[in-house]
């Protein structure tokens, strides 16, 4: 990328497009997405050339139960993982940049935004295809979950007592296909939205690459495009202001900032970061500055613009 502008790659978690269960039609997603453009034109105000990665998970999720219903109902076809994937980067790209664009024009900033749909391919033979764990669509009674499994060859777990339910991999990023747009968008000051979910898991195939029923998780992602377009930051915005060591304990303690080697020691202490929430972060923020990145932030959306000012947020460095 060219190195005289300051260039961020800016993760916004579910939080960002969900405020809460009660809040998840798509006028709700809407306004909180109106909530979140306007963080991050505050980014592009203060200077920043921003590409923005972003969670899936509840709407690849609604998407597949209208499937599944409209399929019983209906005996319409079910609709595969990988397009489900597609169809909410899609969508969720469509919120945001015209809320990013609406804003823009507001400050009278001359910029524009666009989604590319991506493509992110993982290694066939990634080990996590041997252990799928990643729970998907809705909750099914045992005969269902065997049937699926039969015909459709689905892994399935029983999950806690409430259910049969599909598991898929979740399989780290190797290759980013649409990497060649996505750093000439950010190189013509566009604001770019792309590897929305982790990207669509593509593995290759006969000289070219297919869609496979995976999940990549959307902050390693975030952390491999911020390695391959050589950006100056990772911002990972999430639920809370501050990572804090033995979260949720009597003695829990925010931190302003650590070195990736405190990083790396309270990963292995495993204490600290939940798994399926913060530890996936921690763990994609010490990869982008173990392969040259120089710094990391995590932080709520509305903080974003104290935390660039050094005010608030976690600031991780190498």
């Amino acid at each position: 990328m060219a190195k005289d502008k300051k260039v961020a790659v800016v993760a916004i978690g579910g939080n960002s497009l969900i405020k809460s269960k009660q809040h998840h039609s798509v006028e709700d997603q809407y306004k909180a997405a109106q909530e979140t453009a306007t963080h991050l034109v505050d980014m592009i105000e203060a200077g920043w050339d921003i590409a923005v990665g972003h969670g899936n998970g509840p709407q690849v999720g609604f998407i597949l139960r209208r499937s599944e219903i409209a399929h019983k109902v209906e005996g319409m076809h079910e609709v595969p993982l990988d397009v489900c994937g597609a169809d909410s980067q899609g969508a969720i790209g469509y919120s945001l940049q015209q809320n990013i664009y609406n804003e823009l024009k507001k400050r009278g900033i001359n910029k524009s935004a666009a989604t590319v749909i991506t493509q992110v391919r993982v290694d066939a033979n990634d080990p996590a295809f041997q252990a799928p764990a990643k729970p998907i669509g809705g909750f099914m009674e045992e005969d269902e979950a065997l049937q699926k499994k039969e015909e459709l060859g689905w892994d399935i777990v029983e999950d806690a007592g409430r259910g049969w339910r599909r598991v898929v991999a979740s399989p780290l990023p190797v290759e980013i296909m649409e990497l060649d747009a996505i750093k000439a968008l950010i190189n013509s000051g566009t604001i770019t939205i792309t590897v929305g979910g982790g990207g669509i898991p593509v593995i290759a195939s006969d000289g070219g690459v297919i869609g496979t029923a995976a999940v990549i998780d959307k902050d390693f992602a975030s952390a491999f495009l911020a390695t391959e377009i050589n950006a100056d930051l990772l911002l990972i915005s999430t639920a809370v202001e501050k990572v804090a060591l033995n979260f949720g304990k009597p003695d829990q303690v925010e931190v302003d900032q650590m070195t990736v080697a405190e990083a790396k020691k309270y990963l292995e202490e495993g204490i600290h970061f939940a798994k399926g929430s913060m530890e996936p972060k921690i763990r994609a923020i010490v990869s982008f500055l173990e392969n040259g990145g120089a710094e990391a932030i995590i932080t709520n959306p509305e903080n974003i613009g104290r935390a660039l000012r050094g005010e608030t947020g976690t600031r991780i460095i190498p």
